[in-house]
């Protein structure tokens, strides 16, 4: 079993990246193995850790083809409509719940 190299917030060396940093350069990390780890300190709970790639290994993000486009709008909508009463809420509907504001309180909202 290999340990990981561990880096110091803002202490990592250079060509190497977080996924949101790969993300913001337009890049994915395209299969390939975490490379080393980066750990920032906290005060009363354990170091925050994020996994580091190679950017020089990194892929380009793949665009959206028009299909993926329109089976993200059919997921989102899904997520707006209420299993209880059937509507669209207009707003996601929070798996705390479960179902709409009305729904869930119904005593509260006919006010």
């Amino acid at each position: 079993m290999s340990a990981l190299p561990v880096y110091r917030w803002r202490l990592a060396p250079e060509g190497l990246a977080t996924f949101r940093q790969l993300r913001a350069m337009g890049l994915r990390p395209g299969g390939q193995p975490v490379v080393a780890q980066l750990e920032r300190a906290r005060r009363r709970r354990g170091p925050l850790v994020a996994f580091l790639y190679r950017v020089d290994r990194a892929a380009p993000v793949r665009p959206m083809t028009p299909a993926r486009w329109a089976a993200l709008g059919r997921a989102n909508a899904a997520r707006r409509v209420c299993p209880e009463c059937g509507r669209d809420a207009g707003y996601r509907i929070p798996s705390s719940l479960g179902m709409c504001t009305p729904c869930a309180y119904p005593t509260t909202s006919a006010a």
